[in-house]
């Protein structure tokens, strides 16, 4: 017998409070207490509590992370659906963009994570089993992760767990229908109700869909569980990790003492020149410098030199990344310049105040910083990085969607500011312009979902004025953008490369914006019209005409095109990599299909519902 937690779903009309109350479990208290503990229980996500990305709009429920509460609405159906979940990117068209930040060395080889997502839910069980519901193009999903926290108690505990239950390659499915995927998953020696699944779709061919999310398991510890287990690390660092200490975990490095009774010497290495031993432990991981760093005195001061901490990428190591950690490599970080932090600290584990002593005291050189996520920041932690690091031209705060309005004005003292990512923010109109007067150097610009500047006109006029280098402007789901504003920024920035315009849905053809467009940017190598149902053959002539290097075009939705004006398109364009033609109703598949085998160097791109 098993026992099912069912969950209603109000409209999905409603606004997003009033959906995530709406996803609350029913259940009935007095029977529960009457089960058998060992009865296998299974639950869907309560409610989803944080995730790094969506492909859906902070205003309504299509294609966002907040679908995966609750019962499936599509499964065992295939296809493109608005109720599932849906993250921003797929494959690796994104990397290849001039507005991708250069990746960080260092990276762990098995650290493969681009998104993540997690789900809360009612009763905490140890699993035994976790399946997720893909409707679409599966695949993405490469680590499922369990935390010893309940998200729901009022009192925390002060040691938070994160272990791994499953964890895989980047891959591809074989097909792009729907699956339940249920992997053999870890035995974990604490019960849970909070998961974490995280995603790489750099193989996939288009966005994967998922449904729901399914945890099976009991309430009472498995016999084999009583047994002590090791400890799954999702760094891979489990080597010699009792050896790190117990406060701070791998990241915490302990310096070589001299008091060892049989000292005989360092051996070749003392023969070896230093700059060699440097490039030498240059490809190790953080946390293996660090353990490096015990073997003796040459090692470790090999292994301290700050030299070796001018990039230092903490994401992969979020879950042990601590207050403690920070200030054991405070000393090796004097000459940092690349700091990535992202979807560290959450959950108490890194506080503002332990954030800003480590700035304070590294901070002085960094000229690019990565927080995507930090739920840890405050307005301090955004004074204190715009005090103390006056060289900085890269901040990635997406997704750092608990930041107050107010604490983004910080970010005009960055006069040399040259990359500025804000998506998902709740940045204000006011910040923006005051930003934007301020920081002349802007090249890369992210502004998708930003659902809180009120007039994107002002915005991107005072772009066109002031930013008029700029490279890349991201404006996905951007509200209110009118033909006056696009034709004031494409004037300003005729050096533009990458323009994003998904969503945009005061935008309209027949004002002639989109022509225009075509035509004062003639560097363009990437434009995303999507769901503008207005796009027709002229836009796409003035494309073809005037746009040479463009490499990836999104059109899905539009109405108006014609298969000629794409054959036109991809004649005139010889890079064109990426064209999504997805929903556009004179585009169908035998016309994929042809166009395909004669531009085959090109990825056409049509979803489909089943």
């Amino acid at each position: 017998m098993f026992y099912y937690i069912c969950l209603r779903r109000r409209c999905r009309s409603g606004s997003r409070a009033e959906s995530l109350g709406g996803r609350r479990a029913l259940i009935d208290l007095g029977q529960r207490s009457t089960l058998p503990v060992t009865v296998e229980v299974e639950q869907y996500a309560k409610e989803v509590l944080d995730f790094s990305s969506h492909y859906g709009s902070e205003n309504s429920m299509s294609y966002t992370m907040w679908n995966l509460a609750g019962v499936p609405n599509v499964y065992p159906s295939t296809g493109d659906f608005t109720q599932t979940a849906v993250f921003r990117t797929y494959g690796h068209w994104w990397d290849q963009c001039v507005s991708a930040p250069a990746p960080f060395h260092r990276t762990p080889p098995s650290f493969h994570s681009r998104d993540f997502l997690e789900l809360a839910f009612e009763e905490q069980v140890y699993p035994t089993a976790v399946e997720v519901l893909e409707t679409y193009h599966p695949g993405a999903i490469i680590q499922i992760l369990a935390c010893s926290l309940n998200p729901f108690t009022q009192n925390p505990p002060a040691d938070v767990r994160w272990e791994v239950l499953w964890s895989g390659e980047p891959t591809k499915a074989l097909s792009p229908q729907a699956r339940q995927f249920s992997p053999t998953i870890r035995p974990i020696s604490f019960p849970t109700n909070l998961l974490r699944l995280e995603v790489n779709g750099s193989m996939l061919d288009y966005y994967t869909e998922l449904d729901a999310v399914v945890l099976r398991g009991v309430r009472e510890r498995p016999i084999l569980a009583l047994y002590k287990m090791p400890m799954i690390d999702i760094s891979d660092l489990s080597d010699g990790e009792e050896d790190l200490g117990e406060t701070g975990g791998p990241l915490c490095c302990r310096t070589a003492t001299a008091d060892h009774k049989h000292n005989l010497g360092n051996g070749y290495f003392d023969k070896l020149p230093y700059e060699l031993i440097q490039l030498i432990v240059s490809h190790l991981a953080v946390p293996d410098l660090c353990r490096l760093g015990q073997c003796c005195k040459l090692l470790q001061q090999h292994c301290s030199d700050p030299l070796q901490y001018v990039q230092l990428s903490l994401q992969p190591y979020w879950s042990r990344l601590s207050d403690a950690a920070l200030t054991h490599l405070q000393p090796r970080c004097t000459l940092l310049q690349r700091l990535n932090m992202s979807w560290t600290g959450n959950r108490g584990a890194v506080t503002a105040a332990g954030f800003c002593s480590f700035i304070r005291a590294c901070g002085m050189s960094l000229v690019c910083l990565q927080l995507s996520c930090c739920h840890f920041l405050n307005e301090m932690c955004l004074e204190v990085v715009c005090v103390t690091c006056p060289r900085l031209q890269e901040l990635d705060l997406s997704s750092c969607d608990r930041l107050q309005p107010h604490a983004f004005t910080h970010i005009t003292k960055l006069t040399h500011i040259r990359r500025l990512i804000l998506y998902r923010t709740k940045i204000e109109q006011t910040a923006m312009l005051s930003i934007l007067t301020f920081c002349a150097e802007l090249r890369h610009l992210n502004l998708g979902s930003c659902v809180m500047i009120e007039d994107y006109d002002a915005v991107v006029s005072l772009v066109a004025a002031r930013c008029r280098g700029l490279v890349s402007l991201d404006l996905w789901r951007c509200r209110n953008l009118s033909e006056r504003g696009l034709a004031e920024l494409v004037s300003g920035c005729a050096g533009l490369e990458e323009l994003d315009l998904g969503w945009c849905s005061s935008l309209h053809s027949s004002s002639g914006c989109f022509q225009l467009l075509g035509r004062r940017l003639h560097r363009l190598r990437k434009l995303f019209l999507t769901a503008n149902r207005t796009v027709c053959d002229s836009d796409l002539e003035q494309l073809a005409t005037n746009c040479p290097a463009l490499e990836h075009l999104d059109i899905l939705g539009t109405r108006m095109v014609s298969p000629a004006a794409l054959r036109r398109l991809l004649q005139a364009c010889p890079r064109l990599r990426l064209l999504d033609v997805s929903f556009c109703s004179q585009i169908d598949a035998r016309t994929v299909q042809e166009l395909g085998s004669l531009f085959p160097n090109v990825s056409i791109k049509k979803s489909f519902t089943q």
